[in-house]
């Protein structure tokens, strides 16, 4: 009863704070199958909260393996056209999109990576109008997790199933506040918190950071004229508030696209697709990865950079304390929404239009003369240490102390 309880709380948080649906609104939910009872409560919130219509979007991993192993290599370069219509008809009307991120971290291991790589590209490429959108915030949309049993066996191996799923389900509503009272209430005292880190870097306009750590980073980032953090809440251009990502602890924004220079390395596994990209660096010139290595999933690794070549460029400069409430579980989530929500993260590919004054409003050629990123993927990866240090350069040289010891500096 309990359980049903804290799941009920958690779906009523997905859409009023999540994606914040409006009356009249129509939901799109994207989600595993093995999530179906969360994301038929998800359903039953959205239309008493007003929703006009809830479309499911089902997917299948287990279905998704077989394919990958036992399809064509053709089908692998072909997009339905009914798929790209799907989320344009969507787009269209002003839906908000939620998807439930939970998944099988190394469900796709055995495949070979080119398949999964070139699935990628071609589907990101059909949708590359949808994507911009909800990047630029046309559209609200928000991630959420549940536990998979899959999942929760990575996260917490040598226990059974049951205890896994348990342990699991008690991080989540935990990070997530759904544990609260108010879960809505708590998250809205979470966006103040953050919005005094917004404060001290958007009231610096630094020029450069620069990263230092034990285990290899140094790295200068140099940020565009114009560039913006953000974090907690997005807008969509009417105004209405949502959270893009359930958990969220970072502020973030956008590199100069040609001004990170140096080394960095890896603090946590990536989950890259289905592979585990583990034990990485990245070296920088001029903003473009000119070197990588990996210990784990090198494949994974070179194709996702070999995808076009914004994704040989960093689109996402992101801030987390390292005394957070994610990483202070000591829990290795696997899971890209949680780890990154643990620690400092960069992304490759592309950047995030609205980090820059008045970038959602501006076409991607606009854009790239800005400096800002541009590709078909954006995937984030944690650099984050208990011992990162990172200076603030200002554009008349004074260096201020960003980070120390891993939080923040003031």
């Amino acid at each position: 009863m309990l359980h049903n309880e804290m799941l009920k709380k958690y779906a009523r948080l997905a859409v009023k704070t999540g994606v914040n649906i409006q009356q009249g609104q129509t939901l799109v939910v994207s989600s595993p199958i093995e999530c179906a009872e969360f994301t038929r409560l998800i359903a039953e919130v959205a239309y008493d909260e007003g929703a006009k219509d809830v479309f499911i979007n089902w997917n299948d991993e287990l279905f998704t393996k077989i394919r990958f192993l036992k399809a064509p290599e053709e089908v692998f370069s072909e997009f339905p056209n009914w798929q790209k219509e799907l989320f344009d008809h969507y787009d269209s009307i002003g839906a908000a999109y939620l998807s439930i991120s939970a998944s099988d971290p190394e469900l796709l291991k055995d495949v070979e990576p080119k398949r999964i790589s070139t699935f990628h590209k071609t589907r990101s490429t059909a949708l590359k109008a949808h994507s911009a959108k909800l990047m630029s915030n046309k559209n609200p949309w928000s991630i959420v997790s549940i536990p998979t049993k899959s999942w929760a066996k990575k996260v917490f191996p040598g226990v059974s199933d049951e205890v896994a799923m348990e342990k699991l389900w008690d991080a989540i509503f935990k990070i997530v506040r759904v544990d609260k009272e108010d879960p809505v209430a708590a998250w809205d005292e979470h966006k103040e918190n953050l919005a005094k880190s917004l404060d001290f870097l958007n009231s610096h306009k630094f020029k450069y950071l620069h990263y230092k750590n034990s285990i290899g980073t140094d790295l200068k980032v140099e940020l565009p004229e114009g560039h913006l953090w953000l974090g907690g809440g997005d807008y969509t251009p009417k105004g209405v508030e949502f959270i893009a990502n359930m958990p969220t602890e970072e502020v973030f924004t956008l590199p100069l696209r040609t001004g990170v220079n140096g080394i960095i390395v890896s603090s946590k596994p990536l989950n890259c697709n289905g592979n585990l990209v583990e034990n990485f660096s990245l070296t920088l010139k001029e903003g473009r990865i000119v070197d990588f290595k990996a210990e784990k999933g090198y494949e994974a690794l070179k194709n996702l950079i070999e995808i076009d070549e914004g994704s040989h460029y960093l689109g996402e400069v992101a801030l987390v304390p390292y005394d957070s409430p994610i990483s202070n579980s000591n829990i290795l989530f696997f899971n890209t929404l949680y780890d990154e929500n643990a620690s400092c993260h960069f992304a490759i590919g592309k950047a995030y239009p609205v980090c820059i004054k008045d970038g959602e409003n501006l076409k991607e050629e606009e854009l790239e003369k800005l400096g800002v990123n541009t590709s078909l993927v954006h995937e984030d990866f944690m650099v984050g240490t208990k011992d990162l240090e990172i200076i603030g350069i200002t554009h008349d040289g004074k260096e201020i102390p960003v980070f120390t010891n891993g939080n923040w500096a003031f």
